[in-house]
């Protein structure tokens, strides 16, 4: 009886872990599949006492493979990481799972895929200016007892906050979890910084959290008020994510319906 007892607590615990992270997880499955299947890049194994700093000591290469993995958490013994071949590229933009030009120009953008764990800047030309790995809302916050899916859609920035943003709502009760450099688009919903919060899939209640080095350049030096931000549908696999980057279905999203990004009863929806 109670070997049967144990048995059913675990397994409703993981019903309740894969309700909440399945999707997550799974994706990130698919994502690394499709960089270990990459000709330009090998997958190793981390081990026991391995870290990001031993592995790599160059600053400039550690931050490519983390960029590369779409995390910057601390890696643990048994997960993979994909590295690059070419043992001296550091540059980023060898890597972008976005195309380097989009047809639809006229004003910068913001493209942000769930499914890829990456943002892209477009400047008004339809050039790739920089990207980046991202973590948008998780499947299901069990501290709101709800779904917490970044919303898709085309937004545009209505504010802009520096280094000392934070949430007034996370983590529950009082709030103060940092958000620097957010930038909001949509009621609550923002994109900011996180120091250690990337962890290659999608994790947030919701805003889209970035390097912090990367939501800098976005706040200090691409993104302004009323710049477009399109974020795109939550998809099975990192190749639908993919497929998503042609012409017509950037073009659906870009100037599909657009949503005013201002909404008053949103706003304590602030994200950690």
């Amino acid at each position: 009886m109670r070997v049967l007892k144990r048995f059913t607590a675990f397994f409703v615990m993981l019903i309740i872990f894969l309700a909440i992270y399945g999707d997550s997880f799974a994706a990130r499955g698919w994502l690394l599949q499709s960089l270990c299947n990459d000709p330009r890049l090998y997958c190793i194994v981390v081990h026991r006492g391995e870290s990001w700093e031993n592995l790599f000591p160059n600053p400039a290469r550690r931050d490519l493979v983390m960029r590369i993995n779409r995390m910057n958490t601390p890696i643990w013994p048994g997960v993979r990481i994909a590295v690059p071949k070419n043992a001296y590229t550091t540059n980023s933009m060898e890597y972008t799972p976005f195309p380097t030009y989009r047809a639809v120009a006229g004003r910068k953008t913001i493209v942000f895929s769930p499914t890829l764990n990456a943002w892209a800047a477009y400047n008004a030309s339809g050039q790739l200016l920089r990207w980046g790995p991202g973590s948008g809302g998780q499947n299901w916050c069990p501290d709101l007892g709800k779904p917490c899916h970044t919303p898709s859609g085309q937004f545009r920035i209505y504010e802009k906050r520096g280094s000392g943003c934070f949430s007034t709502k996370f983590p529950k009760p009082n709030g103060g979890a940092p958000m620097p450099y957010c930038m909001f688009f949509k009621g609550g919903f923002a994109m900011h910084g996180s120091f250690r919060g990337v962890p290659g899939f999608n994790a947030s209640h919701g805003c889209l959290r970035l390097f912090t080095n990367d939501a800098q350049w976005l706040n200090q030096s691409f993104a302004d008020i009323g710049t477009q931000v399109v974020v795109l549908p939550y998809t099975a696999s990192a190749q639908r994510a993919q497929a998503m980057m042609t012409q017509d279905e950037v073009v659906y999203y870009a100037y599909g319906e657009e949503e005013e990004g201002m909404d008053l009863d949103d706003l304590d929806e602030m994200d950690d």
